[in-house]
């Protein structure tokens, strides 16, 4: 079931249904792609058509970001729960590991993608990893050429939006990955090189403030979770 919120398509399911159709879709043999977007991305592709047109082309599309439910909640079409992209990540990777299935890593600064990689598979054994690539590359093609060699199964790209949606929309289907997962920072998370807020914070929706916290100058883009939530009272506004 989809959930419209300001333009972007949602899938209204809970964890148990997103992390099952997961699954279903890293088992199945064509590619698939996710997303998972937050308010930076709602007001992004409201300039940005392409990115719009690739976020609800998407087979699974989560949202990521306490705006996001905030924003359904003021639209008066709540969604069934938030489901950040690093989570659904890990989920995914336990499926991978009962699959004995192959991983391919792509973004973050070099060594980072190592770095994840090896500490993955320190609690994902039967994983093979069977590759990785740094994001800062200028031939897209040459990429996608050294990843469908790898022939992975599952397939992380932390490459930051718009960039890592536009480019699993575009090549993703000639990697020969079933599964791609656009993550944003997932591989500093995974490396330990960012560390993600305390569950507390996680379960009162504030990893935000906690990120803010740690990185002050991201103030930038935090401030426009309220810009969304002014955007979504508009609409409402509107419809009534």
């Amino acid at each position: 079931m989809k959930t419209e919120i300001l333009g972007i398509n949602f899938d209204n399911m809970t964890r148990e249904e997103v992390n099952a159709r997961g699954a279903q879709l890293l088992r199945e043999d064509r590619f698939h792609y996710v997303v998972t977007p937050n308010p930076e991305f709602i007001l992004a592709a409201e300039k940005d058509p392409e990115f719009l047109r690739v976020l609800n082309g998407a087979d699974l599309v989560l949202p990521d970001g306490i705006g996001v439910v905030y924003s359904a909640k003021i639209l008066g079409t709540p969604l069934k729960t938030r489901l950040p992209g690093i989570e659904f990540g890990e989920a995914m990777l336990d499926v991978l590991n009962e699959m004995e299935g192959r991983l391919f890593l792509l973004g973050a600064k070099p060594g980072v993608a190592e770095e994840a990689g090896r500490r993955i598979l320190e609690s994902h054994p039967n994983i093979v990893l069977c590759g990785t690539q740094d994001g800062y590359f200028k031939d897209e093609q040459e990429v996608l050429v050294k990843v469908a060699d790898a022939r992975p199964d599952l397939l992380f790209v932390c490459l930051g939006a718009p960039k890592q949606e536009k480019w699993m929309a575009r090549w993703g289907q000639h990697t020969g990955a079933k599964l791609a997962i656009g993550m944003g920072g997932a591989l500093d998370v995974f490396a330990g090189k960012v560390e993600r807020a305390p569950e507390k914070w996680q379960k009162m929706g504030l990893e935000w403030a906690y990120r803010l916290k740690k990185e002050p100058k991201r103030i930038g883009r935090m401030a426009k979770l309220p810009l969304v939530l002014v955007k979504a009272a508009g609409e409402r506004f509107k419809r009534n």
